[in-house]
This record gives C-alpha cells, sequence and structure tokens, in this order.
C-alpha cells in the first residue's frame, strides 16, 4: 500500500502499521524532519531521493515529499505465540536485531518447515513482515505466528514465566550437539553483525554453538538458526 503527503505518512508511522520503507525528498525540510525522526525511533527505513523520482512514483501527485510504502500482515500478539504452544513441547524462536529482510523470510521459512509455533521479532532496528519477506519466505510467513513486541527482553521474561528454556545462538557457547533441547524450547538468533545483544544474552538460560571447521568464522543468521531448530526437532521424532 502507498501513502502520501506528510501528515499521512506521519499518521502511518504512529499507527504502528509495517511499513517496508519510506521515501524522502533530499535535505528534508520542516514537517519532514519530524517523520524523519519518527521513522528512525520505529526502525524503519528512510531512503533519500531527489524531486523527480518522487514526482515519478507519486499516484496522487501530492507527495508533499514523502511517500510510505506499507503491507496489510497481520501480526500475532506473544501471547497467542504461547498460547499455541503444546503443553511441555513449545518452540519459539527469537530475533535479535535481524535487519536483512533476506535473513527474516529464510528465519520464518525454517520456523514453518521445523514446527516451531511462532517467531518473535523487537519493533525497533529489526526487519519488518513486507510483501518481499512474505515472498523470501516461499510464503511460510502467511502460515506462521510473527509477533511484534516493544520489548524482546520482555518477551524473554514472559517466555521463561510460560516455562520455556532460552537458548542464546552464538559463537563462543556449549556445542549445540552436546545441549539437551527437551520440554520448551525458545531459540535466539542475533542480527548480522551484532549477534544477540550483551543483556539479552545474559537473561538467556544458555548460550549455544555451533561447531566451525573451516576458515571462515561465522555462519548466516538463518542458516545458524536452521541447523539449532533441527536439532530441536530431532529430540521431538
Amino acid at each position: 500500500m502507498q501513502t502520501e503527503g506528510r501528515n499521512a505518512v506521519f499518521e502511518l508511522l504512529k499507527s504502528g502499521a509495517t511499513i517496508e520503507k519510506i521515501l524522502m525528498e533530499k535535505d528534508p525540510q520542516g514537517s519532514l524532519n519530524k517523520i524523519f525522526a519518527e521513522a528512525r525511533s520505529r526502525g524503519v527505513r528512510v531512503q533519500f531521493v531527489d524531486k523527480r523520482t518522487l514526482d515519478s512514483k507519486s499516484v496522487t501527485k501530492k507527495h508533499q515529499g514523502c511517500i510510505a510504502y506499507s503491507t496489510d500482515y497481520k501480526y500475532s500478539s506473544l501471547e497467542d505465540i504461547i498460547s499455541a504452544a503444546p503443553q511441555g513441547d513449545g518452540f519459539v524462536i527469537l530475533c535479535d536485531g535481524v535487519e536483512d529482510v533476506h535473513n527474516l523470510g529464510s528465519i520464518i521459512r525454517v520456523a514453518e518447515c521445523a514446527g516451531a509455533n511462532g517467531v518473535i521479532i523487537p519493533s525497533n532496528n529489526s526487519a519488518s513482515v513486507t510483501e518481499a519477506v512474505v515472498r523470501i519466505s516461499a510464503g511460510a510467513a502467511n502460515h506462521m505466528k510473527v509477533a511484534k513486541v516493544n520489548s524482546l527482553n520482555g518477551a524473554v521474561d514472559r517466555l521463561k514465566e510460560a516455562g520455556f528454556w532460552l537458548y542464546a545462538l552464538e559463537a563462543d557457547g556449549t556445542s549445540i550437539y552436546q545441549a539437551d533441547l527437551k520440554g520448551n524450547v525458545a531459540l535466539v538468533v542475533g542480527g548480522e553483525d551484532s549477534g544477540v545483544k550483551k543483556l539479552t544474552r545474559q537473561k538467556c538460560d544458555f548460550t549455544l554453538s555451533i561447531p566451525l571447521r573451516g576458515k571462515v568464522n561465522s555462519l548466516n543468521a538463518s542458516v545458524a538458526l536452521g541447523i539449532a531448530a533441527y536439532e530441536v526437532v530431532k529430540t521431538r521424532l
């Protein structure tokens, strides 16, 4: 969906809608700066372009220097995901700052294939479920519960209250092949560059690693999650 005009775009931001990106004229002035600040606070990508580009993209021809692109994806709540988890056998995935849409789409696809009960993402500094993510997930996003939460650490605390064990996937933890992944499991996968944030990691019960035998010292986030997710699946066969 395309939204044009300063007031309309600002109200769209305040509504909490899933916004894929905002096109904004270079050197923003006046209320455009307010829109830019709001977009940054919500982790929405802003792309600066010249007026000619905005004119060519505009449907109304009244864009006032900004055009927003949003999706109609319907998120679940954290409680929806917890309720969907079978007693003593729940499986949830948390994304801590996964900003690349390809990684998020692949993670949702893995989650659906592995039978996870839901995926949890933060509202800020994270990719959202856009049309691109749905496409990259091969449609899995249409079958997987995804919750967008204001605080990922708050979600960690709530999952602990609900009886989940939290496992951070990081480079210097215990080998995942030595872990007991029975019971209610929540895997936390970090962002492409920063990994699982320090506070989130401290809140987790365990830190697990995937042994690396080659010269490259890390795996793509969605690949790492895929390996870990199927270690959970193995315990349930």
